[in-house]
């Protein structure tokens, strides 16, 4: 499988992934026990071996995660100081990270924030779960860690909102579980969907796609990456209009 890169130098890798991928076999995870279809690092690995000598196994170089059903900007490093580099820079919160999602429902605001704490499901290991913020820090715990979502619309239809999201942190799930927690579940997602949530008709995916990342990388320079709306989704936008 030939996938599309963005940009490389002798440092990063950057990825235009595309849906239907899992990034790397997560063997301690249930949900991708059953995954099929190759894994991207592994793909990346057959044309650069090196890539098996950065961090360490399953992952390797992979700097930071999309969900299988997720399209767009993946990064990838080079070498293992380079990982830590970029991956310091994910922890503290140095990267500007957009995605483009469409939500059911009509949102009123033209902008929001969505500020949780998050942790897995008690009910569905699955699954990541918002807990409302308490008015003290003695709610932080290893298991349910601060998450923070920020969207504005970019176009109302008359059942759904198309928006420009910017994660804060970098929680698993975080922003298909962040729109459910608000009423306005990611089209197309089956996880985090309600039973009622509308199915748009060609779309087999869950309508969300990571547009751009700016980050610093190692040579000094901040860099920043897009990726264009897949075919698919374009495809979509166009029959709601």
């Amino acid at each position: 499988m030939d996938l599309k890169i963005i940009y490389e130098d002798g440092d990063v890798l950057v990825v235009d992934k595309p849906a239907g991928m899992v990034i790397f076999e997560e063997r301690i995870n249930p949900s991708s026990l059953n995954s099929s279809g190759p894994f991207l690092i592994n793909e990346l690995i057959k044309s650069r071996p090196e890539l098996k000598n950065v961090g360490e196994a399953p992952r390797y170089g992979i700097v930071h995660r999309l969900d299988k059903d997720t399209s767009g900007i993946l990064l990838v490093a080079k070498n293992s100081e380079v990982l830590i580099f970029l991956q310091k820079q994910f922890k503290s919160r140095e990267v500007d990270k957009k995605y483009i999602a469409l939500v059911t429902g009509v949102i009123k605001e033209d902008s929001g924030v969505v500020h949780t704490l998050m942790g897995r499901s008690p009910q569905d290991p699955r699954k990541q779960k918002c807990y409302p913020l308490a008015p003290n820090t003695q709610h932080l715990t290893p298991n349910k860690r601060e998450a923070i979502t920020e969207y504005k619309v970019l176009e109302r239809f008359p059942s759904y909102t198309l928006l420009d999201v910017t994660i804060k942190t970098g929680r698993k799930h975080q922003i298909r579980c962040h729109l459910t927690y608000i009423h306005h579940p990611i089209i197309g997602d089956k996880m985090y969907g309600f039973k009622d949530s509308p199915i748009l008709e060609g779309l087999d995916r869950q309508f969300l796609h990571a547009t751009t990342i700016k980050i610093k990388l190692p040579s000094g320079g901040i860099k920043e990456f897009k990726s264009d709306l897949p075919e698919e989704l374009q495809k979509i936008l166009k029959e709601l209009t």
